[in-house]
């Protein structure tokens, strides 16, 4: 065996500097076991920085509680179970346990979405929204998404699943002071493209959409709305959103790590009878054989989490949210939907084109161990990708962490201090240290 390291990296997409630490430390190891350890380290020094030491307001994030991250440890997790629930749909003998847990994972997804029908076996949610592409739609259709300057994601874009299924692509006019559909010029463009499917999916999500109205409008064609719920599954189980499938949509995709915050992986719900096939017939044996039971187990104990808690948990995200939103308005900061009440998500955006932009602000903050992320806002173009005016904020993990209303203007000074220069990021670290302190318990949970 040639144990060489390459000295020329041909067509690298990852930052080169990182990858060179990591190939500098490996060859400074004497034996594979202290290159094993490096690894170990690598993931402790991540567990007390981002566990223990941050403040953590990323929207796609979510600590899982003590039971769940045990479960993703799982013996089972070594253990494959291709194919359906049940003896003659699996490829391996000896499942029956596995049948069980899946088959618990499943009932418990319908409990907590009220539908007839859910599947568990997407590693990613993403890989839902490919699921729904696959089943509903055929190369050369079209459909029409959100951009992403306006809220939309990657995934029902050209860049994504969308794109990689040949479909065409039009957007769905969006307001962009009001942050909603303009239904008005939606049901005008919706009318002349006649879209097979239209998607609502954001990464920048605030306010519901008028499903049923979008869905009358394209029910003349027989077009279809596909919610993709990935910010918002969670919201949606714990009544504090919107209910796509009773407003009109026929599909609903969703993220299990953000605001569901179980295990990172996907969840596909539905409610019609006639799209179980096309769907799990996408699914299995298509974009999933082996999809980590392990996972699938933390994932059915997140959902009876979310029985117990899932309102109230749910509830106090969207306060902390608007709250949070409020106390960085009244200090001065530039907030998207501020005539609105701020947000009815876990997301509030801010307009730091001020401050130097998304990017310049997020990196700023993590100096003070403030995790946030840049983002797209409509004033930007989509070519403003990396260097966009936005920064979006999420509040689930410190919401499960016990924090309340109270602690949003904590917070938002912190936030408000480094921005005006009152503070250094090196103070405001010590005061996040010490504020996290306080909040080191996970809630909304059975442990």
């Amino acid at each position: 065996m040639n144990n060489a390291t390459p000295t020329t990296t041909y067509n690298e997409v990852h930052d080169q500097k990182v990858l060179e630490w990591a190939r500098n430390l490996l060859d400074q190891c004497s034996s594979p076991r202290l290159m094993q350890l490096e690894v170990i380290n690598a993931v402790e020094r991540n567990a007390v920085y981002r566990g223990e030491e941050c403040l953590n307001l990323l929207a796609p994030e979510a600590p899982t509680s003590p039971t769940v991250r045990k479960l993703l440890s799982a013996e089972v997790g070594t253990r494959a179970a291709e194919g359906h629930i049940g003896p003659t749909a699996r490829w391996f003998a000896g499942t029956k346990y596995i049948d069980e847990i899946e088959s618990l994972c499943v009932e418990l997804l319908k409990k907590v979405f009220r539908c007839n029908y859910a599947d568990h076996r997407l590693v990613a949610s993403m890989i839902g929204n490919m699921t729904v592409y696959a089943a509903l739609t055929k190369p050369g259709d079209n459909i029409m998404t959100i951009s992403q300057p306006l809220g939309g994601h990657s995934s029902n874009r050209i860049d994504g699943p969308a794109g990689i299924r040949g479909l065409n692509i039009y957007d769905i006019p969006m307001d962009p002071v009001d942050l909603v559909v303009d239904l008005d010029k939606f049901a005008a463009e919706a009318r002349k493209i006649k879209p097979v499917l239209v998607t609502l999916g954001a990464s920048m999500t605030l306010f519901p959409f008028p499903i049923k109205e979008m869905a009358s409008i394209v029910k003349e064609w027989d077009g279809k709305i596909f919610f993709d719920g990935a910010h918002q599954l969670g919201l949606i189980g714990g009544g504090q959103f919107q209910d796509p499938l009773r407003e009109g949509a026929c599909i609903v995709t969703g993220s299990a790590g953000k605001t569901f915050s179980g295990p990172q992986s996907g969840i596909i719900i539905w409610d019609d009878p006639s799209l179980t096939k096309p769907v799990t017939d996408v699914i299995f044996p298509a974009l999933a054989a082996t999809h980590q039971v392990n996972r699938v187990a933390a994932l059915a104990a997140s959902a009876a989490e979310f029985l117990a808690y899932g309102e109230e948990y749910m509830a106090q995200i969207v306060k902390n949210a608007q709250a949070l939103g409020k106390e960085l308005h009244d200090r001065g900061i530039k907030v998207l939907g501020a005539h609105k009440g701020f947000t009815t998500t876990h997301q509030v955006i801010l307009d730091v084109k001020s401050f130097g932009g998304g990017l310049e602000v997020a990196h700023l903050l993590a100096e003070a161990n403030i995790i946030t992320n840049k983002n797209l806002i409509p004033s930007d173009r989509p070519e403003d990708w990396d260097y966009p005016s936005g920064l979006r904020i999420g509040t689930i993990e410190i919401t499960r962490l016990g924090m309340k209303e109270s602690d949003m203007a904590t917070i938002a000074d912190f936030i408000v201090n480094i921005l005006n220069g009152r503070e250094n990021t090196e103070n405001v670290r010590k005061k996040v240290i010490e504020m996290r302190k306080s909040f080191n318990k996970i809630h909304y949970c059975f442990d």
